[in-house]
């Protein structure tokens, strides 16, 4: 028997089993498609044109996985971005990034007051990000786990009791109100707000005037490149370079990843979590099944129903995700030419940002929910190729295209309306755009749930809310890591600390497992 059948072959997945396989357990991956990595993969669009297809952008791989995978040894490395992020506007553009005083001379021409008041929010950011960083390889404490469960609590919380009461309460904020009310505290300048506001609807299907939506913006400051905090970039060879370096750490550690191995059941006896079928109707056993396949699918098609406790059962129905991404990868003839550019190429090497405000970013949600698409969607544009060569040809290039918003129910005859309204806007900004594009892939929600598991397109796993963070992720009394069905464990996106490439919910899971294992030696 193993002792432990881990579903999917994700980063986090093989993330899990590193640990577990180093400290001497016998561990099988099971991935349902041809290659692992989940959504982190590199693959061929078109001939000659590689990209990241799904995940396509670096920064919270935590340092401390990178260093025990041995990822650097192995040919990691990560080209930081000049700046952040570039936004075309009607008549002038915006950058943000390459250092405070760059973001400063950028923000001045637009408002001296947002330049002067710039300092003290990247010092507010970073002290809040510092919050999240100390959490993010440390296990929820379980609201029933007696007095560990309290010693976690105020270990846990010592992060926040450090800041000044000014400092709380601005954390307070971002954790419960909207992106816009936080940002309207702060700037003046719309164009300011909009280089900011743009993280809190990635991969959030909300409107910046959602209470909560800040959280997403903070969500994605946290990590860091090169030791560089909150800075972003692109990893050689794409992001499918991790996971295969990340496949190779495990082999070494003796994991047997089997690819083409789709899991239709997890195996229930006598409330107990005791193997999984495959779809060729092999049964493999193990004392530990351990899902890197997101909680919704996971509890609403591999656990029959009846094993699971029915209070748990009602908690997951209101399970809420769906992040309204459209995912393309384009491969292009030339570079694009937008009308308000910098004379140098820095832009194009940055995150280009279609979303020239917020009431821009709201207009996009509400045309999606009433239309099924946005009319004029917020569209980030990536261009890998710039960096890495390995990814096109020589004089061609790779566009990443990620764009908000699209209802994950949209009726695939109304796919390609999606997909033309994300090229006018393009267009828009870069005139002779659609004339460069040599071929085009296109995830919509439907595609990503098809291809990567998805569920509902969501690329987080689940909503990342108040209420499905920390111990509540994916619901309150099962963010430890452990399910209510005994051996049955999470070590996805859906657990603690929720979405992005950053292997901390498979090192989490992987060491609350060991955790357990020791005591019960004891």
């Amino acid at each position: 028997m193993l002792d432990a059948i881990i579903i999917g072959g994700g980063h986090n997945g093989l993330t899990c089993a590193f640990y577990l396989a180093r400290a001497g357990m016998n561990v099988t991956v099971c991935e349902a498609r041809h290659v692992v990595g989940g959504a982190a993969v590199t693959e061929e669009f078109a001939p000659s044109f590689r990209n990241s297809t799904a995940s396509y952008t670096v920064s919270l791989l935590q340092p401390k996985v990178i260093a025990d995978m041995g990822l650097v040894a192995r040919g990691y490395r990560v080209i930081e971005r000049p700046v952040s992020n570039y936004l075309p506007l009607e008549s002038d553009f915006i950058m943000m990034g390459g250092g405070l005083e760059a973001s400063q001379a950028q923000s001045a021409r637009f408002s001296k007051t947002d330049a002067e008041r710039l300092p003290e929010y990247f010092d507010m950011l970073e002290d809040a990000a510092e919050v999240l960083r100390g959490l993010a390889l440390k296990v929820p404490p379980d609201p029933k786990g007696g007095l560990r469960s309290l010693v976690d609590v105020a270990m846990q919380g010592r992060g926040l009791c450090k800041l000044s009461t000014e400092r709380q309460r601005q954390v307070l904020q971002i954790f419960t109100r909207s992106a816009r009310e936080v940002l309207d505290d702060w700037f003046e300048s719309d164009p300011v707000k909009a280089a900011f506001g743009f993280d809190a609807c990635v991969g959030h299907y909300a409107s910046p005037d959602e209470p909560g939506s800040a959280y997403v913006l903070l969500h994605h400051v946290f990590g860091e490149v090169n030791g560089n905090k909150g800075a972003w970039g692109h990893v050689i060879g794409g992001m499918g370079a991790i996971t295969q370096m990340m496949a190779e750490a495990c082999s070494e550690q003796d994991v047997e990843i089997r690819t083409n191995a789709r899991i239709t059941r997890v195996i229930v006896d006598d409330e107990v979590a005791v193997g999984v079928e495959l779809a060729d109707g092999e049964v493999l056993r193990a004392k530990r099944v351990i899902s890197n396949l997101g909680p919704k699918p996971l509890f609403d098609r591999l656990v029959p129903r009846e094993a699971i406790p029915d209070d748990f059962a009602r908690a997951m129905d209101g399970y809420r995700g769906g992040s309204g991404s459209l995912r393309m990868n384009v491969a292009l003839s030339d570079l694009p030419k937008f009308r308000h550019a910098p004379e140098s190429d820095a832009h194009l090497r940055s995150g280009i940002i279609m979303a020239p405000s917020l009431d821009y970013m709201d207009q996009a949600y509400h045309s999606a929910r009433a239309n099924g698409f946005s009319a004029q969607p917020i569209v980030e544009m990536l261009i890998p190729s710039m960096v890495d060569d390995s990814l096109a040809p020589k004089g061609q290039h790779v566009a990443s295209l990620f764009c908000q918003h699209v209802d994950p129910d949209l009726p695939e005859d109304r796919e390609d309306e999606a997909v033309n309204a994300v090229f006018d806007v393009i267009e828009h900004h870069a005139p002779g755009f659609r004339e460069l594009v040599l071929h085009r892939q296109v995830h919509t929600p439907r595609a990503l749930e098809a291809k990567f598991g998805l569920w509902r397109g969501d690329i987080f796993h689940g909503r990342m809310s108040l209420d499905q963070l920390w111990a509540a992720r994916p619901v309150l009394g099962a963010g430890s890591h452990k399910m209510p069905i005994k051996g049955l464990w999470l070590c996805g996106s859906g657990a603690h600390p929720g979405g992005g490439v950053t292997g901390a919910p498979g090192h989490n899971c992987a060491h609350e497992i060991l955790r357990h294992r020791r005591w019960w030696r004891i």
